[in-house]
């Protein structure tokens, strides 16, 4: 097993000069080519794996993130438990600028992208009521205040397609339909993960107001650079904190597929048992 912890960066977290003996590692998928290099590694002596989602330098966009690469790669890698870190605009007076959230829930503002393995031969549906990991949102809370960072447990991460910014109509809306924080990256990916039986938790980094707050200007990439590294300095700190205190022992959606695959298993062809192998092989013998 190369790592059992997975980190994925987000805007302004494209590197994690923390980890030692570091070697970097490209990984092969049925889906293609992820983001970047996995950066191999140790974090406070647990093995991890970390990914810059736009890559290295902020080449790709939401919309041509190449999700399922991206997340079977970390799961060949033998990966159980994700943090994932991500740059999103606040919809709520209190999530202020600088602070963390740790949302529980998610809703779809995207328009076609792939978040599903099983396209092809395969249909499973998974239970996703609860998309993220109590698990590690309880890790990432208690981290956030060890090291002091002022955090928020629970709220929706609404995702959205960009590469825009919202429309002030557009985040009013999201504001009365009650939604806490916006985005356009981590939807799909925690779709991905719990099909992967693996743990998934954002880690949400609050740049700015989006473009509602009647007393702060509409959100600029300027401003949002600004406090994208201040809080690259936080995150640092709390991938080390966190680290620590996450379960050495199996991810409890483990078994998420087990009762999830409605296909008949004797039209599963030769082929696609080989490409779902590493996802579901288990459950085919």
């Amino acid at each position: 097993m190369d790592a059992e912890i997975g980190i994925i960066g987000g805007s302004g977290l494209y590197r994690m000069p923390s980890l030692s003996g570091r070697r970097e590692q490209r990984v092969d998928t049925p889906w293609g080519e992820p983001s970047d290099a996995y950066v191999l590694g140790e974090l406070a002596g647990r093995k991890v794996a970390f990914l810059a989602r736009h890559g290295r330098g902020h080449r790709i966009m939401p919309s041509r993130l190449n999700f399922r690469a991206n997340i079977y790669g970390l799961k060949k890698l033998g990966v159980r438990w994700i943090l994932s870190f991500s740059a999103v605009g606040s919809l709520q007076e209190h999530l202020k600028p600088l602070d963390f959230c740790i949302p529980d829930q998610f809703f779809d503002r995207t328009r076609g992208r792939a978040s599903t393995f099983f396209d092809e031969d395969v249909v499973a549906h998974i239970g996703f009521s609860d998309p993220v990991c109590a698990v590690l949102a309880g890790v990432v809370e208690d981290a956030c205040r060890k090291i002091g960072v002022n955090v928020h447990r629970g709220g929706t991460y609404c995702c959205m397609e960009g590469p825009a910014f919202s429309t002030r109509a557009e985040s009013n809306l999201y504001r009365s339909w009650g939604f806490d924080l916006i985005g356009m990256t981590n939807l799909q990916e925690a779709k991905l993960a719990r099909e992967a039986e693996m743990s998934y938790v954002t880690v949400a980094m609050v740049t700015d107001y989006d473009c509602w707050h009647p007393e702060h200007d509409a959100v600029t990439v300027d401003q949002i650079i600004a406090y994208l590294n201040r809080n690259s300095e936080n995150a640092q700190a709390l991938a080390l904190e966190a680290v620590k205190n996450v379960p050495q022992g199996p991810s409890p959606y483990a078994s998420a597929l087990k009762n999830a695959i409605i296909t008949d298993r004797s039209l599963i062809s030769a082929e696609s048992r080989k490409r779902y192998d590493l996802l579901i092989g288990k459950y085919l013998k």
